[in-house]
């Protein structure tokens, strides 16, 4: 997919940058990304990924923009209060770089629509606040092959990783699923919603960050991605940490009761 010479300006820091180049930028274009969330992490997660020049975006969300969002969802102002965010998004993308094709889904993603959903699209980045909407989209994105950057983020703390599940590892076992890292969600009321326990607006901005870097790590093929690999972030003591996790093998997707053995003699 060629550049067009708006865009070659555009785009230069990275057609210059060694592991990315002409060919990687081609490649940015040519990407169908699919962003669950315009808040908090989908926010910055948008704006890097449209401003690196991501062929066409996908935008997930229900939600209308309201006051108290204001402090974290940098996407959205004040002249978007009340509207549908995926409608403010579309504007602010369209703002920041009017290469880039948006296409708004004003829903809540479920395990009924997510295969659907995922169909156009190549990559997903899942930027949701509830485990009910992780699990959705890691199975989907199971079933459908498609890799997943999936983040999350606690008042002061958050977690990023990458999950191909579909493929195997250098010791030839399945790659983890996110059933593997989270076999089951939290008790009901164990983990606060933010509502009630407040976030940092900074720290969404900072993991909203690194997904949009994920993201275009895994579509240039640049350094080493996250996949086996949670990152942990700890804002109160300025803390970064990585723990590697593997593939368990009574996960429900592709554990060992999962896999169809072929006949014995």
């Amino acid at each position: 997919m060629s550049l067009s010479p708006e865009e070659i300006e555009r785009y230069a820091r990275h057609i210059v940058l060694q592991g990315v180049g002409g060919p990687g930028q081609q490649k940015l274009k040519a990407a169908r990304v699919l962003v669950i969330g315009a808040g908090g992490l989908g926010s910055p997660l948008l704006q890097y990924l449209a401003a690196a020049g991501i062929g066409h975006l996908g935008i997930v969300d229900d939600d209308d923009v309201s006051l108290s969002n204001l402090q974290r969802q940098i996407l959205h102002g004040m002249p978007d209060l009340g509207r549908p965010k995926v409608d403010s998004a579309v504007d602010a993308i369209a703002r920041l770089n009017p290469h880039v094709r948006v296409t708004p889904h004003c829903l809540r993603i479920n395990a009924e629509n997510a295969p659907a959903l995922l169909a156009d699209y190549d990559i997903v980045a899942d930027g949701s606040d509830n485990f009910a909407t992780r699990y959705a989209v890691a199975d989907a994105c199971f079933y459908a092959k498609r890799p997943l950057i999936t983040a999350a983020v606690g008042a002061f703390d958050g977690s990023l990783t990458t999950l191909r599940p579909f493929e195997q590892g250098q010791d030839g076992k399945p790659n983890p699923t996110y059933r593997c890292l989270f076999p089951e969600p939290p008790p009901a009321g164990m983990v606060p919603a933010c509502v009630e326990a407040g976030v940092l607006g900074a720290l969404t901005g900072i993991l909203g960050t690194m997904m949009a870097l994920e993201v275009i790590r895994e579509i240039t093929g640049f350094g080493q991605g996250l996949v086996g690999r949670l990152l942990l972030v700890d804002t109160q003591f300025m803390r970064f940490e990585t723990m590697n996790y593997a593939w368990d093998p009574d996960n429900p997707l592709n554990g060992l009761a999962a896999i169809t053995l072929p006949p014995q003699p």
